[in-house]
């Protein structure tokens, strides 16, 4: 049997290469999803433990007084200590505010303990001396050399930055300063951990509570920490394995039904010559171990080469990007897949092919007959499987239950599948009428519906991959209709700029307006008034109904005050407490106190926003307290935030808005989009090489009846029209089936996963896409025939009579 083997591979070896492409394809996808995922890893991780590099230990606590009394007394005593934690502070320049906020951690006056990367100046060597993130500087125009204020009130302290580093993304702050001046912040200070230089027990005698581990342990737990974050995008782009293997198999096992059908001759005559059904069983199946050991093999060089390229070019945009390198686990997954999956696609073929006596092998395949017991068994499965897939999916619409439609579907599906030698002929029969009634059409339909379980095999291949595509492009749509229309209530104003204790510039608004990336920009007049001892601006929106999104014009009825949760939070308790509870609030402007109904809101900055009438109650000549700005779609949002800030801080004025957050929302929805899209397109190749595949083959399965036909005065254009016809036949079914079920999938996912958050969420289909997968994957079954197709042709009708 060794050389029957042997034999074997050597013959029909351009047959199987079809089937190697579509493992290496898979095999190549996962070596590339681990390189990418170790290189995003790698970027994210690798300065984690930079901080701790010249410690042995680390002390955690949850205690904050215990770790400050650390480093207190590692000043005191000698030892070496550096705090790993944050102070949240505003940072001004001259009494212009740079940011309201910036993260402000320890620099190391010891050397030894000095780790952030220094790109221009020096380190520290005293207090009141400052290092700049490099990063943070450009957004705020903070320099080498600035003297500039952290903090307010009473623990504001000046520092001049003498340095600017390039911090890690895993352990960066926008400024670094001394612990002398940093212990100053101990209100907004979160000190979770110290780098200890000194013994476990001193630490431990300093700090009973605390826990003490080694520096190697705490960096791995911090990595491990940021890469789950990283897994969770594995563990997607493995699900788009899943089903590109998936689909893989289906092709697979298509290729495999075809070989060993054209092969009865061959495997009837070694029966009769003595070989018997387990021999033979072991012979075929020794073939697809050799077809996925070497697919396996080529596929993860394939990956390599693949991961590697994309890698570096990531890391051309984006430096964070560690270097591409092989992950093991990932490479002997790979080809342990690559391997199984091969084995699997062909063991039921290899079933069905050993199972048939020699004199029967002689008999065609007709396919799936309902009037058969297989036939009636396979009939019942799928109507059980519509059934009860339409039930659960049903439930899972009442309930809002995520696995439950997750596993409804999957029945759903697999009962399409099961229906597919019947469902897909009948279209294929109508589509073919539709078309016309001429030979070339007539030949093609025939030769598309002659095997009813290869056919709906093949095309289910390219079903699976529009389905989802489609499901998920809507699906992805949808949510990001409803997420605009949710940040549109959430976030009204895209960027403001608020008074904090007088009237700003008139021409403030022009200079908003000509900003790049504002669409329009509203000047709105208003007071100062008092609430609870808390000075607020008191403005009337009732201008500005240009630059608001959302379904609210933010303009109250009489006697009502709208009220940020950032000032409702400021308040004295009592008043603040009034404000939830009794919904009422006392408002004075000048000393004159006027009671308002209280509406607790947010999405325009520090400012309560009122009625023009009521604002004329406090003030008969407001002047402008506020500017809102409507940005235009695509403006980059931290240069509008930027030029925003800058004019805020000329201004002595506040800087809000909530463009940035919905920038972020609509980058990873892109983000999601690109990827889901990339991902899934792997699917529709595979499955297009499935069609490819089924037609390569169909050449050599009808090479007789081919060159008969041509015979008979068919013309080489015409034989390569009526292969191109069934080609497009196929993967037109295909699509508009799996159009159908991707828009009926994606209104379940719709109601259940958004409509549990949104009330009233609906269908929004991306026609654009949606039209341009059914198009690509029609018109891509259409290119996968030329190549079958010009073979066809190319064959005489004497030589293909000549066939044996």
């Amino acid at each position: 049997m060794r050389g029957v083997l042997l034999a074997s591979l050597r013959h029909h070896t351009r047959r199987y290469v079809a089937a190697g492409l579509a493992v290496v394809i898979g095999v190549a996808f996962v070596v590339v999803t681990g390189m990418l995922t170790g290189a995003t890893r790698e970027g994210l991780t690798a300065d984690v433990g930079a901080p701790v590099a010249g410690v042995d230990h680390v002390v955690s606590t949850d205690d904050q007084s215990e770790a400050v009394k650390l480093v207190d007394t590692a000043q005191e005593r000698d030892v070496p200590a550096l705090s790993l934690g944050y102070a949240m502070e505003p940072v001004a320049r001259d009494g212009v505010q740079l940011a309201p906020y910036a993260n402000v951690s320890e620099v190391a006056l010891d050397p030894a303990l000095q780790w952030q990367d220094l790109t221009e100046g020096r380190f520290p060597d005293a207090p009141g001396q400052a290092l700049a993130d490099v990063n943070a500087a450009k957004s705020t125009g903070v320099r080498l050399g600035d003297v500039i204020t952290v903090g307010s009130g009473d623990v504001a302290t000046e520092v001049e930055v003498v340095g600017l580093v390039d911090s890690p993304a895993a352990a960066n702050a926008s400024l670094y300063v001394p612990w002398t001046d940093l212990e100053r912040f101990d209100d907004t200070l979160w000190l979770p951990s110290v780098a200890w230089g000194g013994s476990p027990d001193l630490a431990r005698e300093i700090a009973p509570g605390a826990t003490v581990e080694t520096s190697y342990d705490w960096t791995a737990a911090k990595q491990a920490e940021i890469s789950q974050g990283v897994d969770v995008i594995a563990l997607m782009a493995l699900m788009f394995v899943f089903i590109a293997l998936f689909v893989s198999v289906m092709v697979i096992a298509n290729t495999f039904a075809i070989l060993f059908a054209q092969r009865q001759r061959d495997f009837a005559l070694l029966r009769c010559v003595g070989v018997t059904r387990r021999q033979l069983r072991r012979a075929i199946r020794l073939e697809a171990l050799a077809l996925g050991v070497v697919a396996a093999v080529v596929g993860i060089v394939v990956g390599a080469a693949v991961g590697a390229g994309l890698v570096v070019l990531v890391r051309h945009w984006f430096s964070d990007m560690g270097p591409a390198a092989i992950d093991p686990l990932w490479a002997g997954g790979a080809f342990v897949v690559g391997v199984v999956v091969t084995l699997l696609a062909a063991w039921l073929p290899t079933r069905a092919a050993t199972k048939v006596a020699p004199l029967a092998a002689l008999r065609p395949d007709t396919g799936v007959d309902v009037r058969s017991a297989a036939g009636r068994v396979r009939l019942v499965l799928a109507a059980l499987s519509l059934v009860g897939g339409g039930l659960l999916l049903a439930v899972s619409v009442a309930t809002t239950s995520v696995p439950v439609m997750l596993v409804g579907g999957t029945v759903f599906f697999v009962g399409v599948l099961l229906l597919g030698p019947l469902l897909v002929p009948a279209l294929i029969r109508l589509v073919g009428r539709l078309a016309g009634r001429g030979p070339v059409r007539q030949l093609a339909t025939g030769n598309a519906v002659r095997n009813p379980r290869r056919t709906a095999t093949t095309a289910a291949s390219l079903l699976v991959g529009v389905t989802l595509t489609t499901a998920v492009l809507t699906g992805l749509a949808s949510s990001r209709t409803e997420l605009g229309r949710e940040m549109d209530d959430s976030y009204p104003v895209d960027g403001s700029i608020t008074a904090v204790d007088s009237p700003l510039a008139d021409d403030l608004v022009t200079r908003a307006g000509a900003l790049p990336g504002a669409a329009d920009a509203a000047a709105l007049d208003g007071t100062v008034a008092s609430i609870g001892k808390v000075e607020v601006p008191l403005v009337s929106a009732e201008r500005a109904s240009g630059v608001v999104r959302g379904r609210d014009d933010l303009v109250p009825a009489d006697g009502v005050v709208l009220l940020p949760y950032d000032v409702i939070m400021e308040l004295p308790r009592k008043v603040g407490d009034r404000v939830w509870d009794d919904r009422e609030v006392t408002v004075t402007v000048d000393g004159r106190d006027r009671t308002l109904k209280a509406e607790p809101s947010s999405g325009w900055g520090r400012s309560g926003v009122v009625s023009a009438a009521t604002l004329t109650t406090f003030d008969a000549s407001p002047q402008p307290m506020a500017v809102w700005v409507r940005a235009t779609d695509g403006a980059d949002a931290e240069d509008l935030r930027g030029d925003l800030a800058a004019l805020a801080g000329a201004a002595g004025a506040s800087v809000d808005g909530g463009y940035s957050n919905r920038a972020w929302v609509d980058l990873q929805v892109d983000i999601l989009t690109g990827a889901v899209v990339g991902l899934l397109g792997i699917a529709i190749v595979i499955a297009l090489i499935g069609i490819a595949n089924t037609l390569g083959l169909s050449v050599l399965e009808r090479g007789r009846e081919n060159a008969l036909l041509r015979a008979m005065g068919l013309t080489r254009t015409q034989l390569r029209r009526a292969m191109a016809a069934e080609g497009l036949l196929l993967s037109a079914v295909a699509t508009l089936v799996g159009t159908a079920l991707g828009l009926f999938f994606a209104w379940i996912g719709v109601r259940v996963m958004i409509g549990s958050v949104i009330e009233d969420a609906g269908l929004s289909v991306p026609v654009l896409q949606v039209g341009g997968v059914a198009v690509v994957a029609a018109l891509a079954g259409l290119a996968a025939c030329v190549v079958p197709a010009r073979r066809a042709a190319r064959v005489t009708p004497a030589a293909g009579l000549a066939l044996d």
